[in-house]
């Protein structure tokens, strides 16, 4: 549907204020990572290799410095020196005991590099070194890092979940032929693996029933993505979404009707297994057209509105996806679960708003005038401005 000026306007404003933030462009289910280290490293001036030559203290910045002496230029900078046997100050998260990689930042021109060490015994240097560049077509560098998401250097391993999660969605599909089936099987129920693993494994367990397994293999891969979601759980579940949002990778319309005969999408449903879901439900209408209708995508999203737990996120989903069938549904919140909770207003007010139907316009009138105060009340927590203001 195409939207009015004056509906995107609204629309903007409430999804700024009621959602925040953005998702990951390769696995919104990988959690925090921290910028891969490939991507530092030729980002970097210079990249030197240096050994720890005194304790860290505290610079006039606030920041913790420590001295390091440069033992190896493995790219030299620009216009400046680094060499061997040089003893540079290099700010550091902790005291570095021994070798680290050493990353030169250009400051004023002539000025002396700014460095960044990051403690880092030989096997972790050599994994960053030996990396491939930014400039390797995306799929190519993630197929080097697939088998490093089970290296035994726990840094290895979240340096390669890094990579994955920077990377376009696009790349981690056409990269889909360097995961390993069985070990993915194997880690979606492990409870060893971190939340962020665990996301990503469920994601991946998807791509490759969807993409590239042989009969057997897609079997294999949706038994143990059912066996996952079918666990039962009485508390949070790291790295649930991304287990949902591999089911719906691999059977797409088929998967999300499994989800509901399971009760994921009835008032009854567990809340936070529903906060997985709208999660996985946001990450199939950005990037699963193909295998699941942005239509079907929104449908799911408004029954969700039903579930109290996470009405007021359904809320603000469906104004996203322009699910205006629930325009009656969405009204009569304001008078029921609505009454008790801001929150849930706020997002009626933000859907309403943003609806272009004449019949969204008769439900705001009708609102504002039997509720004045909250309506008004409403709209400033969205951050939305005035129906008369608006063009």
């Amino acid at each position: 549907m195409r939207f009015s000026l004056r509906a995107c306007f609204v629309l903007a404003a409430a999804l700024g204020s009621l959602c925040g933030g953005t998702l990951s462009p390769g696995c919104p289910f990988c959690g925090t990572v921290d910028v891969p280290l490939a991507q530092q490293r030729d980002a970097a001036e210079s990249v030197a290799i240096g050994e720890s030559a005194g304790e860290m203290q505290p610079a006039t910045d606030g920041k913790l410095v420590q001295p390091f002496r440069i033992q190896q230029v493995v790219r030299p900078p620009t216009g400046v020196e680094a060499r061997v046997g040089a003893l540079v100050p290099a700010e550091v998260a902790g005291q570095v005991f021994g070798t680290a990689l050493l990353l030169g930042t250009a400051g004023e021109p002539g000025a002396a590099l700014r460095w960044n060490a990051i403690s880092a015994d030989e096997t972790l240097l050599g994994h960053v070194l030996a990396a491939p560049p930014l400039a390797t077509a995306a799929p190519t560098r993630l197929e080097w890092f697939a088998s490093r998401l089970w290296h035994p250097d726990p840094r290895i391993a979240a340096d390669a979940l890094a990579e994955f999660a920077a990377a376009p969605f696009a790349a981690v599909v056409a990269a889909a032929g360097a995961f390993d089936a069985k070990g993915l099987c194997a880690a979606v129920s492990d409870p060893g693996v971190s939340q962020g693993q665990r996301g990503f494994f469920g994601l991946a367990l998807g791509i490759v029933a969807a993409r590239r397994a042989s009969p057997e293999e897609r079997a294999a891969c949706l038994t143990a993505l059912h066996a996952a979601i079918e666990t039962p759980a009485n508390d949070f579940r790291a790295g649930f979404a991304g287990i949902l949002g591999g089911e719906l990778v691999a059977e797409g319309e088929q998967g999300l009707a499994y989800l509901r005969e399971r009760g994921f999408l009835s008032p009854a449903g567990r809340p936070i297994d529903q906060r997985h879901l709208l999660s996985a439900l946001r990450f199939a209408w950005e990037n699963l057209a193909e295998e699941l209708p942005q239509s079907a995508v929104a449908a799911a999203t408004l029954a969700l509105v039903e579930s109290p737990a996470v009405a007021a996120e359904a809320i603000v989903d469906s104004a996203r996806y322009g699910a205006w069938d629930g325009l009656e549904s969405v009204a009569a919140i304001w008078h029921t679960a609505g009454a008790a909770d801001p929150q849930l207003r706020r997002a009626v007010a933000g859907y309403l708003s943003a609806c272009p139907l004449p019949a969204a316009r008769e439900q705001i009138a009708t609102i504002s005038r039997q509720d004045p105060q909250r309506w008004a009340e409403a709209l400033e927590a969205a951050a939305l401005p005035r129906a008369e203001t608006l063009p």
